[in-house]
């Protein structure tokens, strides 16, 4: 297996579980993020949002076929997301919009998976 076919699928099964949490049980990601977000109840209704979004776009990248062009779109795709998703915690940690813990974490893992998209992309990109 190539680099970029295991940096993909990492990013793809990182997708899934997250997805899947995000979907099924969004009281315990928001409690594994923090207490305060624990007991608030508005979190449940974007986690289970991001959750399905989330899940979707992992089988999407699971599912793939040859076609460079379908590749190099959803990879495209995953890069602007988990960027956004990046730049999205910091901006939510800096202003106070999340507490101190869960933007650390939200920003390290949509930065990781960030990393795993560019690197697939670069890969994708080289192959064709």
């Amino acid at each position: 297996m190539e680099l970029g076919d295991v940096t993909r699928t990492a990013l793809a099964c990182v997708r899934i579980f997250n997805g899947a949490l995000g979907l099924v049980a969004a009281d315990r990601m928001a409690k594994s993020l923090g207490d305060e977000l624990g007991e608030d109840r508005r979190f449940v209704y974007p986690a289970r949002m991001f959750g399905i979004r989330t899940l979707v776009l992992g089988v999407d990248l699971l599912t793939l076929k040859s076609r460079a062009a379908d590749e190099r779109r959803v990879l495209g795709q995953a890069v602007l997301i988990h960027a956004t998703d990046t730049a999205a915690a910091v901006y939510a940690g800096r202003r106070g919009e999340l507490p101190a813990r869960a933007a650390k974490l939200t920003t390290v893992i949509s930065a990781v998976n960030t990393v795993l998209a560019v690197v697939s992309l670069l890969a994708a990109r080289k192959r064709r």
